[in-house]
């Protein structure tokens, strides 16, 4: 049997050209439906309730910032010369991560116990007395008028120390034993903060609550409020 041949002078369907115009058409039609909102990082939620415009808290759910942007702001201000490289024993990646891990374990906003802790060793460039292999980042045990400060074996556990002295200097409900510590104690000089939760928020830090520097509170929450404005969310 003769099969039909194509007629010569027949011109060709364009196929390249019209599946060019099909996929044209299916871009523009996914334009013009605006994207889902992308879910927020890991461990990063709105400011706790507690907060207010004047005061805030030291405990909430989790940090209101992400690892990543933490990182990139802390990193931001080591390239402009603003803060001096870290010497920590860890990465600041790491570092940060502990402090977000850390603090929502605890019910303690990580990101804010970060910057305490850049206060604390100038940006973890460690020029005062506690040197970087203490892994002490909060000047735990560094009592005025003395040599001495804590010595911590690895990073974790200095975050730690300084995520659960922070719970209890914020929290009445505060017991060194786990539970109610979601990890095992490691701040055994929790006992000389009397009362527990006598300081909720960190506009009450300083003047002998933590440091005695009476522009204590106003230093972590002046650079807690350059961070947040690099990613234009207000002071909370």
């Amino acid at each position: 049997m003769m099969l039909p041949t194509r007629d010569p002078r027949r011109p060709r369907r364009p196929r390249v050209l019209l599946a060019v115009g099909v996929l044209a058409l299916a871009v523009a039609t996914a334009a013009c439906v605006p994207a889902p909102d992308p879910p927020p990082p890991p461990d990063v939620c709105d400011a706790p309730a507690t907060s207010t415009a004047t005061a805030v808290a030291v405990m909430g759910p989790c940090s209101r910032l992400s690892v990543d942007q933490i990182v990139a702001w802390y990193d931001g201000k080591t390239r402009s010369g603003t803060a001096p490289l870290s010497r920590a024993e860890v990465p600041v990646r790491d570092l940060v991560a502990l402090y977000v891990e850390e603090g929502k374990a605890e019910g303690v906003r990580g990101d804010l116990a970060f910057v305490q802790g850049i206060i604390e060793t100038g940006w973890f460039g460690f020029s005062g007395r506690v040197p970087p292999s203490a892994n002490n980042f909060s000047g735990y045990g560094a009592t005025d008028g003395t040599a001495a400060y804590g010595i911590f074996p690895d990073a974790r556990t200095g975050v730690r120390v300084q995520i659960q002295h922070l719970r209890a200097y914020a929290d009445p409900g505060f017991a060194c034993a786990a539970p109610p510590l979601a990890n095992p104690c490691v701040t055994p000089r929790s006992v000389y903060v009397n009362p527990k939760g006598k300081a909720p928020t960190w506009n009450q830090f300083g003047g002998g609550v933590w440091a005695t520097d009476p522009t204590y509170s106003t230093k972590i929450l002046g650079l807690y409020t350059d961070l947040l404005g690099k990613y234009g969310l207000p002071l909370a």
